[in-house]
């Protein structure tokens, strides 16, 4: 009776064995590999979703102002480059009324009238501090903790610009493409780095140099058509990594459609009849004809504002014909985004 208590109690303190250990292990490993791609496609969807929605408000905060200011977008004062771009001039309007007027303050009067306001140094210390809750993406990795990056940029739309190595104009014959030989597309050769305050010149909404852009008059193409805003990242457009969001060259103001989407993403799909970034001296970020194009650290493509205020997701692999079409807003042709 004994002896059969004590093989009972035996049996009853017996571990696993090495191979159901091995077993468990595997079994544990595969619901892991199983798991880990769902969670990735959770959370690219919910920065993907968060991104449209920095846009969405932008895109908004940036026809109301036209709503508010004689139809004019936000841009860029012709009259001097150094009062702010258009992120600046929609603080108001993206409930940022209270960075706005502390800016003025240390100006000395209105951020849009006295001059070289947003290079005075009170000024730039003002926005240096400044976190604005929709400037980031999610997705960005690069210093995400930073409040200096905005990742949201005006759309220039096809324009003329070249980089000074003079070996990579690969993207250039779309910005002339009756020129090269591509047909007749409504538009052709313009301002180089829209470096214009005539709009006749500037192919998109917005630039740099302050043209001045009747919304939605400047739109004949349809605002529903018109790529208004769209991402860009510091890794790749090396006037965003200056890290001034505020400043009329920051990077902000100034991303073309003549490069494809991401095109600084090494092996990335690269668009449908469109160019390809060559390797080398063609990676570098001031070679701009290519790293002033539109980016976005999100699968496959890029988020961007139309002029009617709606938020699409494009893919990188769109046929680079529509992709400036859309880019531009007074081609004439049919383009509707897909």
């Amino acid at each position: 009776m004994l002896s059969l208590l004590q093989q009972w109690r035996g049996r009853g303190k017996r571990g696993f064995t090495l191979i159901e250990l091995l077993v468990v292990i595997a079994i544990i490993a595969i619901l892991i590999g199983l798991l880990l791609p769902a969670v990735q496609k959770v959370r690219e969807a919910s920065s993907r979703s968060r991104c449209m929605n920095n846009l969405k408000q932008l895109s908004l905060a940036c026809i109301n102002y036209a709503d508010n200011n004689q139809s004019i977008l936000p841009n860029v004062n012709p009259a001097d480059t150094g009062r702010g771009n258009w992120l600046v001039h929609t603080l108001p309007f993206c409930e940022q009324g209270m960075v706005s007027d502390a800016a003025a303050q240390a100006a000395g009067g209105p951020l849009w009238t006295t001059p070289n306001s947003c290079r005075i140094p009170a000024v730039v210390a003002v926005f240096q501090k400044a976190k604005l809750p929709y400037g980031r993406c999610q997705a960005d990795d690069y210093n995400p903790s930073s409040n200096l990056v905005v990742n949201y940029s005006g759309n220039m739309g096809p324009q003329c610009l070249t980089g000074p190595s003079g070996q990579c104009h690969q993207p250039y014959p779309w910005c002339q493409p009756i020129t090269a030989g591509f047909g007749n597309w409504g538009y052709d050769t313009s301002q180089g780095f829209g470096d214009s305050t005539s709009s006749s010149q500037i192919r998109g909404l917005f630039n740099r140099s302050g043209s001045a852009m009747n919304f939605p008059g400047s739109i004949p193409d349809g605002t529903s058509n018109t790529i208004l805003l769209g991402e860009a990242t510091a890794t790749f457009h090396d006037h965003v990594a200056t890290n001034q969001w505020w400043d009329a060259n920051g990077g902000n103001s100034h991303t073309q459609t003549i490069a494809p989407m991401n095109s600084g993403v090494v092996n990335s799909a690269g668009p449908t009849n469109g160019p390809t970034r060559p390797a080398g001296t063609c990676m570098n970020t001031n070679e701009w004809e290519w790293s002033w194009g539109f980016s976005s650290r999100h699968n496959n493509g890029c988020n961007f504002a139309f002029g009617d205020g709606s938020v699409r997701f494009l893919n990188q692999t769109i046929d680079h014909k529509l992709y400036n079409l859309l880019g531009c807003r007074n081609d004439g042709q049919q383009a509707n985004a897909p």
